[in-house]
């Protein structure tokens, strides 16, 4: 159900908006709040934080609708206004538009056309809210996204967002493009770009494929995780697919005719998950962070091109589901004790 806020002082108006959308109203497709001006407006918004859309008039006593537009951007950005004025009045209509109103519509009202106009409104707020979830979900794609819901981020979510963090199980696993620090010392960087963005599509397809979803792209490399049932099983099925994928790729017609490789190392166990980064920058990366995290990505500096390695431990939870050879011990960077890792073979 969407709100919608309609500020105005002709009390008529309130009867007649009832009476033309009393099926939405009914089948709760709509729901209305009413305000007489701009002043209790802000109060109708303050005790409404949840309203979509405002229908304004713009001639109003104590505070017009153009000033309303104002304070609307500051306190509620996600919030779309539609204004309403006499015809040809457009002056008034262009200050609003330039002041952030979404639409206008024409006196005297015609409610079919108000109903087009407050529907496409919500439309374009509900799409604004999405992008917003994605973002705050860590979607794997980042998209530049509305102005709005930045400030949005900037004055609500993002302080009340700050501390929050969670503990769960998980596996992450990252993967690295063999050798192709030597491709960006030769080629050129649009070249080198196109190269990339390929091999990480193909890379990118197989862990959604498996229900992860890429934490971040470290230069060459992408850092992925898995959550939910069996993630360890989905994280070395999607690096088995991803391994095949990459194999089967031709070689680039290059000066040092490269051949693509990945090398992969894998971990599992209990993770810390949460806004990491920095709040003055107003730049936060939703992540994970923790020992198990730290292990990957030395389990896969250890492994050769074409290898899957994961840790001894590891290995206990999946040996009756997967082919593995026995590695033997090695020195993990940071770690006390060398560590016994295996490989994955299918």
């Amino acid at each position: 159900m969407s709100k919608i806020l309609v500020v105005d002082d002709e009390t008529d108006l309130e009867i007649l908006i009832k009476q033309k959308f009393r099926r939405q109203i009914r089948e709760r497709q709509y729901e209305f709040v009413f305000a007489v001006n701009g002043v209790d407006a802000l109060k109708k918004l303050a005790e409404n934080s949840d309203v979509d859309v405002v229908f304004s008039d713009i001639n109003m006593p104590e505070m017009d609708g153009l000033t309303l537009l104002t304070k609307l951007n500051e306190i509620s950005p996600l919030t779309k206004a539609v204004i309403v004025s006499a015809y040809g009045d457009m002056d008034n209509i262009r200050t609003a538009m330039n002041r952030g109103a979404f639409d206008f519509v024409c006196k005297p009202v015609n409610f079919d056309d108000l109903e087009v106009t407050l529907n496409k409104t919500i439309q374009h707020v509900s799409q604004l809210k999405e992008t917003l979830k994605a973002i705050k979900e860590n979607n794997i794609l980042r998209m530049y996204v509305d102005e709005a819901v930045l400030n949005f981020m900037d004055r609500k979510e993002f302080e009340n967002s700050l501390m929050v963090n969670e503990t769960l199980e998980a596996t992450v696993a990252f993967f690295d493009i063999c050798g192709f620090t030597a491709i960006t010392e030769t080629e050129s960087a649009d070249k080198v770009v196109k190269m990339l963005n390929k091999y990480f599509d193909v890379m990118v397809e197989q862990i959604i494929a498996q229900n992860g979803y890429v934490d971040k792209f470290i230069g060459d490399a992408i850092m992925a995780v898995f959550r939910g049932d069996y993630h360890l099983d989905r994280a070395i099925e999607a690096s088995l697919a991803v391994r095949s994928r990459i194999d089967k790729l031709p070689k680039e017609t290059t000066g040092l005719n490269f051949t693509p490789q990945v090398s992969i190392g894998i971990n599992s166990g209990e993770l810390i998950s949460g806004n990491i980064g920095s709040a003055n920058l107003r730049r936060l990366d939703y992540t994970v962070i923790g020992d198990v995290v730290n292990t990957a990505q030395r389990l896969q500096s250890n492994a050769k091109a074409g290898q899957i390695v994961i840790s001894e431990k590891a290995y206990e939870q999946i040996k009756e589901s997967f082919r593995c050879e026995k590695i033997g011990e090695v020195a993990l960077k940071n770690k006390s004790y060398p560590a016994v890792i295996y490989e994955v073979l299918d």
